[in-house]
């Protein structure tokens, strides 16, 4: 059968994983002020409407931790074509949902499809791309999601126009089709060199990892056979563990990388992103927007969003991963403080707005409130080539092979159980603390600022076993960017060599004290005889 070794190609198919995402996101955030929707479903209270959005997250934190053990088990490319079926009925189920209860079903099993393949197409990126480019082709995962955002959005305005249910109807099922393209693109591309290895398929293995990073010849270059000496080296420490379980992540010289890729899934949820994404009709109607007005001016966001990760692709692999974290942070806090401030010194309390009781603040001050539209294109301009990439790049990276597939389904899995609770939680925060909300998120931005000066160590143009030795050392994070790693792997390699002589010095005391008295001198004769010609 026809391979494509391209990594390009790899990346443009297996990221339609991430426009999945997308999908799943604006394909909410585009009907929540829909009279259709509103209508047929009986005007979902804050409550009702947090829930129903909540329960892609809830089926996302499902997948995810159960995306390690298929992974693992199957391969990371089959893992993912998994995801792609699971998808494609949870679209069926939804788009011809006849009440509440149908739809958060549809959609929790579209979650699980979320989790499944938000979790492993960056670990099969990331097993699959040359060291210098990983950064960027993982992060095209991130940019899928942003045109799925954007191409979801746009469907779901313009089948807005449609009369009754067929409305979302409409929007919902075409939802099938990108899960289509996923499963049977994948077909044409290679499975990761790293899973064929562990499971001893090493002729696969050098073929693929020669064909992406040469010319498909045996004639290897030096960083192809750097490249399958790190693996060789990764597989054989691997086999001498244990097979990893989700206790193995919390065990002594694993926990601060566990810590860290968990703590990096939260904080991207804790940013107040999906503010902007899931509720952002909300944030306008607050400025005084309202029916395809609002839908046009919410829509612009989502195009900066899709605009603004291109430098990420671009660039990550020569800012590095720390600066993009860090200052980002800096700047999203910043907006934030300044959206909560402007609502809270120009805006006032109303029962509702526009007949939507979820929605209780209003700016009437029209300069006021275009800073305030400005302001939330400035958050998401800053969001899209800083945390949008950034943390799925990061967390992506930093286990090693054993751990690698079931570690980032656990990591994934908090990214969407704080997506549940957020979905839950800011319906009625709109409704109550109103501003509040936007300041909130503003702190949470600087706590995760700290929290990655100190825990995150940068991995830019390292290779993934590399990055293990950062770990292994103990390398503080803010000196990690320059440091000399080959006098650190030198020392590994003359404490393995010390352990094989040990091993070796062991064997021959063992067989002296087990051998037999030394054969006399007639024997040796004897034997001396036996031997002449």
């Amino acid at each position: 059968m026809l391979k494509v070794y391209n990594v390009y190609l790899v990346a443009l198919s297996a990221t339609v994983g991430g426009m999945l995402f997308g999908f799943d996101i604006s394909s909410v955030s585009a009907f929540v002020d829909n009279a259709q929707y509103l209508n047929y479903f009986n005007h979902p209270d804050s409550t009702r409407q947090g829930g129903i959005t909540a329960a892609m997250s809830g089926g996302s934190f499902m997948g995810s931790l159960a995306s390690g053990a298929i992974s693992d088990r199957l391969g990371r490319k089959y893992a993912i074509q998994i995801g792609a079926i699971i998808w494609m009925v949870g679209a069926a189920v939804q788009c011809s949902s006849q009440n509440v209860a149908q739809l958060v079903c549809g959609r929790i099993i579209s979650g699980v499809a979320i989790g499944i393949c938000s979790s492993q197409v960056p670990v099969y990126l990331a097993e699959l791309a040359p060291k210098r480019i990983r950064g960027r082709l993982v992060g095209l995962f991130q940019w899928a999601v942003t045109w799925g955002i954007m191409i979801m959005f746009y469907i779901s305005y313009g089948c807005s126009f449609i009369n009754g249910p067929a409305a979302f109807r409409t929007a919902w099922g075409l939802q099938m089709v990108p899960g289509l393209v996923l499963f049977s693109t994948l077909m044409l591309f290679p499975e990761s060199p790293r899973w064929l290895a562990t499971h001893d398929r090493w002729d696969e293995c050098l073929n693929i990892i020669r064909h992406v990073q040469g010319d498909g010849s045996e004639s290897d270059t030096p960083e192809i056979q750097l490249e399958i000496s790190e693996i060789r080296e990764a597989v054989r420490i691997e086999k001498l563990s244990k097979d990893v379980s989700l206790l193995d992540l919390f065990a002594k010289g694993s926990r601060l990388r566990t810590l860290a890729g968990v703590s990096g899934q939260i904080w991207q949820q804790m940013c107040g992103m999906n503010v902007m994404m899931y509720y952002v009709v909300y944030t306008f109607a607050m400025a005084g927007y309202q029916g395809n007005a609002n839908l046009v001016a919410s829509s612009i966001q989502y195009v900066i969003n899709v605009v603004m990760t291109i430098p990420a692709l671009l660039f990550i692999d020569r800012w590095g991963r720390r600066p993009l974290l860090i200052y980002g942070g800096v700047i999203m806090a910043t907006f934030l403080f300044l959206v909560g401030g402007i609502m809270a010194a120009h805006g006032h309390y109303v029962p509702e707005v526009n007949g939507n009781e979820n929605i209780r603040w209003i700016v009437p001050n029209s300069q006021a409130a275009k800073a305030v539209i400005a302001f939330n294109y400035l958050f998401v301009a800053t969001f899209s080539p800083t945390w949008g990439p950034g943390i799925w790049i990061y967390v992506s990276e930093i286990f090693p092979l054993k751990q690698r597939a079931v570690a980032n389904g656990f990591c994934a899995s908090f990214n969407w159980i704080f997506n549940f609770a957020l979905a839950f939680f800011v319906p009625p925060a709109f409704r109550n603390i109103q501003w509040k909300t936007f300041i909130i998120f503003g702190v949470m931005c600087i706590a995760m600022v700290i929290n990655v000066y100190f825990l995150f160590p940068e991995t830019m143009g390292k290779s993934l076993e590399e990055i293990d030795l950062i770990w292994s050392e103990h390398i503080p994070a803010w000196k990690s960017k320059n440091v000399d790693l080959s006098a650190y792997a030198a020392n590994r390699n003359l404490l393995k060599e010390d352990e094989k002589d040990t091993k070796v010095h062991e064997h021959h005391e063992n067989t002296d004290a087990n051998s037999t008295t030394a054969p006399t001198i007639s024997e040796q004769d004897a034997n001396h005889e036996k031997h002449s010609p």
